[in-house]
């Protein structure tokens, strides 16, 4: 059984910063990549930013180009998301996924953490 912890969410004024992290843990599994995910309320859950797990090669969605920075730790098993410039329409529940096969559906999935920007 794989699990993925995400931690690092809260509570932050617009403009501001927050790191997102998300373990891995449970049986050792290859994965083709990890990604981020979030859902507002009332809002389909959305594409943030994905990293192939091999190479470390991020893509993101549009939306938070420039500001968000996807990164991870082998040695950790761990993704992170560094979201800076925040605004009030990053206001969402914020999960990690890991993808086994690449072309293929996320098949492990966190249990979010919310992540709250103010005016």
């Amino acid at each position: 059984q794989v699990q993925l912890v995400e931690s690092g969410g809260g509570l932050v004024q617009a403009g501001g910063s927050l790191r997102l992290s998300c373990e891995a843990s449970g049986r050792t599994f290859n994965r083709h990549a990890m990604g981020w995910f979030r859902q507002a309320p009332g809002t389909e859950r959305e594409f943030v930013a994905v990293i192939r797990w091999s190479d470390g090669y991020p893509t993101y969605a549009d939306s938070v180009k420039g500001r968000f920075a996807i990164s991870r730790d082998n040695a950790q098993n761990t993704v992170y998301l560094e979201m800076n410039s925040l605004k009030p329409e990053d206001t969402a529940v914020y999960y990690c996924a890991a993808q086994l096969i690449n072309g293929r559906k996320y098949d492990y999935w966190g249990q979010g953490t919310q992540v709250t920007v103010s005016l």
